[in-house]
């Protein structure tokens, strides 16, 4: 994941309902109308944050019969943590080290 995906992805995140959305469905797959229950907003407010969800890849969405089931795309969702906890571990290599010792092109 390169630094325009990830930024992309944490701006999906980084609305409040849209974290709710993931921590519920962390839980496993629901439909629409199971997490409309959750929320004071409309039924299209949801439709909103799903949509955008799903275009993030952060959410994967099948239909059955006339329900829109949701479910979390783990993958993606470690790869994100991953990327976000390297930012404060001393793992190597490390860009800083690299422009510490002059390695960097400029």
């Amino acid at each position: 994941m390169n630094y325009q995906e990830l930024s992309s992805t944490i701006k999906t995140m980084a609305d409040p309902s849209r974290l709710e959305i993931l921590d519920i469905l962390s839980c496993g797959e629901l439909c629409a109308c199971d997490l409309l229950e959750h929320f004071p907003f409309s039924q299209p407010t949801l439709s909103h944050h799903m949509k955008s969800l799903v275009q993030n890849q952060l959410v994967t969405s099948r239909k059955e019969g006339t329900k829109t089931m949701y479910q979390l795309n783990q993958d993606l969702i470690t790869e994100v943590t991953s990327q976000l906890s390297l930012l404060g571990s001393n793992h190597t290599p490390c860009i800083c080290e690299n422009i510490r010792n002059g390695e960097c092109d400029s």
